[in-house]
């Protein structure tokens, strides 16, 4: 017989099979893809919550009850059919909706008519073009340019208020922005979404220490608007408060001055087309009637309007734009008496720049992108009276402005 195989010593590990070694290989790696997936799974969680589906599908919802309101005013008060496939967006395209678009198509001109569009600046008609590159409308272009930045404004808007108030008054204050008497300029071819977006992100950005982000959304926004140049003051007395509270330099500031860079993209273009970087000025003169003076001196415009113009024209170009500079001027006490210093700076920068012009006009729709105010709409409407008195007053003004524009009235 056989010698029998000897048994094993107690305590002797036996070595690892390729059988076994396989099980545990599999085992280990499913693990690994497991945890992976978790992962992923939480970080679209974050994501998905962080966009707010239930907040952008409400603001989509008033977007598109606004188009459909101005579509049913221009028909019934008009009593005239929509004309044509793109008749429902033509009748929203009025005053510089159609200046962006030409810029869009045709780009700057040193001379002839259309000179008069150096006085916009370039980024809001740079998306249109380049949206329309792909083979869209320009028309269509601008509105899907102003849809997608104006839901970015009010998501944005909503997790910036978040930082102080709660998520119900946070959620309120997108919504109030969204009803403003002038909001519909959101969903036209203005540039107040774009802007609103760049500016309210801008600030999230340095509420939240994210400086090189707050940077390069200035940047943007220095291509977009004039009043960009109020971040600069802005965000530089953020970063001032954020030193008093830490007491801790942070070489990230250097990216407040990228707003700089931006305006002077624009100045740089103002100078390739006239041989200006200073031309814009000019025009605002010659072709807007615009130029500094004190605020006093503008404000007169509004005041005598009211008395010495016709019914409509007392109205609009009198009484409401004295209500919105009131309003702006009451906001802007607010936010330096309750607010953080950066807001203040950004309501007076904004207020001065709308009143100290020698021709005061369209201040309604500048103070659409004074972005404190919807946060103290917010707060205040935690009490049901202001809750209701601001929403009534949004919503009838909100229709009143609506009617005249669609109908090519002046609406600001």
């Amino acid at each position: 017989m056989g010698r029998k195989s000897p048994k094993p010593r107690a305590g002797r590990q036996s070595l690892p099979t390729e059988e076994s070694t396989h099980h545990e290989g599999a085992a280990t790696s499913e693990v690994t893809e497991s945890s992976t997936h978790a992962h992923r799974t939480t970080h679209k969680s974050s994501l998905w919550r962080t966009l707010d589906p239930s907040l952008i599908g409400t603001l989509l919802a008033i977007k598109a009850l606004i188009l459909i309101f101005g579509v049913i005013s221009f028909v019934v008060l008009e009593n005239q059919p929509i004309q044509g496939h793109l008749g429902w967006l033509k009748i929203w395209n009025r005053w510089d909706a159609l200046s962006y678009q030409s810029l869009a198509q045709n780009g700057y001109q040193a001379t002839g008519e259309a000179r008069f569009t150096l006085a916009f600046l370039p980024l809001y008609p740079w998306l249109i073009r380049l949206l329309a590159s792909l083979g869209g409308n320009y028309l269509i272009s601008a509105i899907v340019v102003s849809t997608i930045a104006s839901v970015a404004a009010g998501v944005l808007l909503q997790r910036l208020a978040r930082l102080e108030l709660s998520p119900a008054l946070a959620r309120r204050s997108a919504l109030f922005l969204f009803i403003f008497p002038t909001s519909y300029f959101l969903h036209i071819g203005y540039t107040e979404s774009l802007f609103l977006a760049l500016v309210v992100g801008c600030f999230l950005a340095a509420r939240t220490k994210r400086w090189p982000l707050a940077g390069a959304l200035g940047l943007l926004a220095g291509l977009t608007r004039i009043n960009s140049l109020i971040l600069l003051p802005a965000l530089a007395i953020e970063a001032l408060q954020q030193w008093q509270e830490t007491r801790r330099r942070r070489w990230e500031w250097l990216w407040i001055g990228a707003v700089a860079l931006g305006f002077g993209g624009y100045l740089l273009l103002n100078f390739y087309v006239t041989g200006d970087a200073l031309a814009f000025m000019k025009i605002q003169q010659g072709n807007f009637f615009k130029s500094l003076t004190w605020p006093w001196v503008g404000l007169r415009g509004p005041f005598f309007a009211m008395w010495d113009r016709a019914p409509a024209e007392s109205q609009m170009v009198g009484v409401q734009e004295s209500f919105f500079i009131l309003l702006g001027l009451v906001g802007t006490i607010w936010c330096w008496a309750k607010q953080r210093p950066a807001y203040g700076v950004w309501m007076t920068g904004n207020w001065l720049l709308f009143t100290c012009t020698s021709f005061v006009l369209s201040v309604p729709r500048y103070t659409l992108v004074m972005f404190p105010l919807y946060i103290l709409f917010a707060k205040l409407s935690a009490r049901h009276f202001w809750n209701a008195v601001i929403t009534v007053w949004s919503l009838l003004f909100l229709a009143l402005f609506i009617n005249l524009l669609v109908r090519g009235r002046w609406a600001f």
